[in-house]
Parts: C-alpha cells; sequence; structure tokens
C-alpha cells in the first residue's frame, strides 16, 4: 500500500527528527566531557585545571542552534520560494 505524501512536509519531518536526534548525542557526549573533566579535577595534577568542555560545547551549540533553526525556524521556504518565482516572473514581462 502506497501513501501519498507531501514531500516537503516529509523532509520537514525528517529534518526534525534528524535535529531531534542531534540534539541527543549532543547532551550525552558533552556530559561524558564533563564526567571526565570531573574525574580529572579528582587528580592531584588537574585541580587548577580550566574547565575546558565549555569549548566543545560552545561550538558544537553553534551547530545545534543552526540545525534547530533549519527544523523547527519560522520562515517557511515554501511561502518564501513562490513569493520569489512571482517577483521572477514579474520582472521578465
Amino acid at each position: 500500500m502506497e501513501t501519498n505524501r507531501d514531500e516537503y512536509l516529509w523532509k520537514k519531518a525528517q529534518n526534525r527528527a534528524a535535529f531531534k536526534i542531534h540534539a541527543r548525542t549532543y547532551l550525552l557526549v558533552n556530559a561524558g566531557l564533563w564526567i571526565v573533566y570531573y574525574f580529572m579535577q579528582l587528580q592531584p595534577w588537574g585541580r587548577n585545571m580550566h574547565p575546558w568542555p565549555i569549548w566543545p560545547m560552545l561550538g558544537w551549540g553553534i551547530g545545534l542552534t543552526s540545525h534547530y533553526f533549519s527544523a523547527y525556524g519560522s520562515i517557511d521556504e515554501r511561502s518564501l520560494a513562490e513569493r520569489e518565482y512571482q517577483k521572477l516572473l514579474e520582472k521578465k514581462r
């Protein structure tokens, strides 16, 4: 049995599902980095260590934020493309 899908909505749903996986991975990996940092702090050589897990969190967080806006952003690409298409048609005349 074949279902008729709106391709635009299907791609948007896939992008949102991918974002959820990305966010879950971000949380798990960064929690792991903070746990490693905590155990390093317990060692005599790591007592004055800079909290280095903040740097991967910030860098990866930029990518995660970008992924969020592409998945859940309020810009409707379909209507934006339609408006641009109409502008091009008017220019052509």
